[in-house]
């Protein structure tokens, strides 16, 4: 026996970029074509950057540029890359597994991708301002949507001023954040971070969170170099300013891929209803036990959630955010299903029919006071 037939096979050149066998198999018809695969890790105005294994090429995406804005190339997708040429070209793409998505500020609410192929969805939170507990579980609701397992991450924990305040602080996050994993980070202090490097090393990444979170300083000290550019935070706020611009695609030392996105001033929520359910298990488990099956949780009698409410189990804020959440992905859905929106009109015609009848009774004399 040759000693070569005892030597490892060599793992292809995109493992650590997150290639397996599965998109191996995917891509097969591509490569029956000459395509080249390979991740992309930054979109930039019709271009975008692509390790393949030959290298980092840059491609133009001309040819993958439909009117979805959901459906162009994004940082994380497998792209099959043309093998030559000036300029190369992506020609398609590989189904993702996982996009996360939110709502642009448009009055079109249109949908914004910000990542593909993600596993881990990490929420950046300061813990140098106060905790806005309604933006985590916003976070959360995409991230559980994508596909993604979410992780919350609070980060600047060397700014809180003692352990048991640390620990509430913590616990309300757990509370906020049913079956996700909440660890606490202080980059500066280098504290917790192996932990999360530990988490992370499974897969690809994406690191989100609002300006001042954190998150460049984060990526940092993961990636073990000065890669992201950061900007002190402004005292009154945590705010500062937005240091990266563009999604970036990063290779991490203990293994795992990191995408760094900008820090997000508004996060919509996008279709979002599954998501929202697994933020509120609680209230959605609640539900299961109300008298009727469509009960709003307002007035109705046999009402479970209502019951949890008056008897403290369930916070008066958690059913607020919930109510909120589900009313705001409502309208997102409304604007891009003609037949929903058909339906919550008929909803409102009804509801105002029913409201007009009941003040003709009233002043009638018939209606009850």
């Amino acid at each position: 026996m040759h000693l070569a037939s005892l030597s490892p096979v060599s793992p292809h050149p995109l493992a650590q970029y997150g290639w397996d066998e599965d998109w191996e198999a995917e891509f097969a018809a591509h490569a029956g074509q000459g395509l080249l695969p390979g991740r992309v890790v930054r979109v930039d105005r019709g271009q975008c950057d692509v390790v393949t294994a030959d290298g980092a090429v840059r491609a133009d995406t001309a040819f993958v540029t439909p009117h979805d804005p959901l459906r162009v190339v994004c940082t994380g997708d497998w792209a099959a890359v043309e093998p030559a040429g000036n300029p190369r070209y992506v020609r398609t793409y590989l189904p993702r597994r996982t996009a996360f998505v939110r709502s642009t500020s448009s009055k079109r609410s249109e949908g914004q991708i910000l990542a593909a192929n993600v596993d881990y969805a990490v929420v950046a939170v300061s813990l140098a301002v106060e905790l806005d507990l309604g933006r985590v579980e916003r976070f959360l609701a995409l991230a559980w949507e994508s596909g993604a397992q979410p992780v919350v991450v609070l980060t600047k924990a060397d700014l809180v001023p003692d352990a048991a305040t640390l620990a509430h602080l913590v616990q309300d996050v757990e509370t906020t954040a049913p079956g996700v994993p909440v660890l606490t980070v202080s980059s500066h202090a280098d504290d917790g971070l192996d932990v999360l490097a530990a988490v992370l090393s499974g897969g690809t990444s994406v690191l989100l969170g609002q300006s001042g979170a954190g998150k460049s300083t984060l990526a940092n000290a993961l990636l073990g170099e000065d890669v992201m550019d950061v900007r002190a935070a402004r005292d009154v706020d945590g705010k500062g300013r937005h240091t990266t611009t563009t999604r970036n695609l990063l290779v991490l030392p203990g293994g795992g891929v990191l995408i760094d996105t900008p820090g997000l001033r508004g996060v919509g929520l996008w279709d979002a209803e599954s998501g929202v359910g697994q933020v509120f298990a609680e209230i959605e488990e609640l539900a299961a036990g109300c008298r009727f099956h469509d009960c709003a949780h307002v007035a109705e009698p046999g009402c479970a959630v209502l019951d949890a409410l008056d008897s403290g189990t369930l916070p008066e804020r958690r059913l607020d955010s919930y109510r909120k959440l589900l009313r705001e992905n409502q309208r997102i859905v409304a604007k891009t299903d003609a037949r929903l929106r058909a339906e919550i009109r008929r909803d409102w015609k009804r509801k105002n029919a029913e409201g007009r009848a009941a003040m003709e009774a009233k002043r009638s004399g018939r209606y009850p006071h």
